[in-house]
Protein backbone atom coordinates (compact mmCIF):
# COMPACT_ATOMS: atom_id res chain seq x y z
CA UNK A 1 0.00 0.00 0.00
CA UNK A 2 2.94 2.55 -0.06
CA UNK A 3 2.87 2.78 -3.94
CA UNK A 4 -0.74 4.11 -3.45
CA UNK A 5 0.04 6.26 -0.35
CA UNK A 6 2.94 7.60 -2.04
CA UNK A 7 1.13 8.39 -5.35
CA UNK A 8 -1.85 9.88 -3.54
CA UNK A 9 0.39 12.57 -1.70
CA UNK A 10 1.67 13.26 -5.22
CA UNK A 11 -1.06 13.99 -6.68
CA UNK A 12 -2.88 16.35 -3.98
CA UNK A 13 0.63 18.07 -3.85
CA UNK A 14 0.25 19.04 -7.64
CA UNK A 15 -3.37 20.03 -7.41
CA UNK A 16 -2.29 22.48 -4.00
CA UNK A 17 0.94 23.37 -6.54
CA UNK A 18 -1.99 23.88 -9.30
CA UNK A 19 -4.33 25.61 -7.03
CA UNK A 20 -1.92 28.22 -5.79
CA UNK A 21 -0.47 29.33 -9.30
CA UNK A 22 -4.03 29.66 -11.05
CA UNK A 23 -5.23 31.66 -7.58
CA UNK A 24 -2.09 33.67 -7.49
CA UNK A 25 -1.99 34.59 -11.29
CA UNK A 26 -5.88 35.28 -11.26
CA UNK A 27 -5.14 37.28 -8.60
CA UNK A 28 -2.75 39.33 -10.31
CA UNK A 29 -4.53 39.91 -13.27
CA UNK A 30 -7.91 40.58 -11.42
CA UNK A 31 -9.07 42.52 -8.34
CA UNK A 32 -11.43 39.19 -7.48
CA UNK A 33 -11.04 35.68 -7.20
CA UNK A 34 -13.90 32.78 -8.58
CA UNK A 35 -12.88 30.24 -5.81
CA UNK A 36 -15.09 27.68 -7.82
CA UNK A 37 -13.27 27.99 -10.84
CA UNK A 38 -9.85 28.17 -9.69
CA UNK A 39 -10.67 24.58 -8.03
CA UNK A 40 -12.17 23.61 -11.21
CA UNK A 41 -9.05 24.53 -13.13
CA UNK A 42 -6.86 23.52 -10.75
CA UNK A 43 -8.45 19.93 -10.95
CA UNK A 44 -7.90 20.06 -14.61
CA UNK A 45 -4.51 21.12 -14.51
CA UNK A 46 -3.07 18.83 -11.87
CA UNK A 47 -4.79 15.99 -13.87
CA UNK A 48 -3.11 16.60 -16.74
CA UNK A 49 0.49 17.27 -14.92
CA UNK A 50 -0.15 13.73 -13.49
CA UNK A 51 -0.80 11.75 -16.10
CA UNK A 52 2.66 13.26 -17.24
CA UNK A 53 4.58 14.05 -14.54
CA UNK A 54 3.54 11.01 -12.25
CA UNK A 55 3.60 8.33 -15.01
CA UNK A 56 6.21 5.71 -12.59
CA UNK A 57 4.67 5.88 -9.47
CA UNK A 58 1.28 5.16 -11.31
CA UNK A 59 2.88 1.88 -13.06
CA UNK A 60 4.33 0.82 -9.59
CA UNK A 61 1.13 1.18 -7.60
CA UNK A 62 -0.70 -0.76 -10.62
CA UNK A 63 2.14 -3.52 -10.49
CA UNK A 64 1.50 -3.99 -7.26
CA UNK A 65 -2.03 -3.85 -7.39
CA UNK A 66 -1.98 -6.69 -10.18
CA UNK A 67 0.59 -8.82 -8.49
CA UNK A 68 -1.88 -8.78 -5.53
CA UNK A 69 -4.81 -9.83 -7.90
CA UNK A 70 -2.78 -12.19 -9.41
CA UNK A 71 -2.27 -13.98 -5.70
CA UNK A 72 -5.48 -14.28 -4.96
CA UNK A 73 -6.71 -15.75 -8.08
CA UNK A 74 -3.85 -18.49 -7.87
CA UNK A 75 -5.46 -19.02 -4.26
CA UNK A 76 -9.14 -19.09 -5.14
CA UNK A 77 -7.87 -21.42 -8.13
CA UNK A 78 -6.37 -24.10 -5.52
CA UNK A 79 -9.12 -23.71 -3.34
CA UNK A 80 -11.45 -24.84 -5.75
CA UNK A 81 -9.10 -27.56 -7.07
CA UNK A 82 -9.28 -28.80 -3.60
CA UNK A 83 -13.15 -28.81 -3.63
CA UNK A 84 -13.14 -30.36 -7.03
CA UNK A 85 -11.11 -33.34 -5.36
CA UNK A 86 -13.45 -33.52 -2.40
Amino acid sequence: MKEFWIYTALRVGLFLGAFCIVFGVWFLVADSVNVVVVVIIAFFVSGAASYVVLERQRSAFAEKVERRASRITEKYEEMRAKEDED
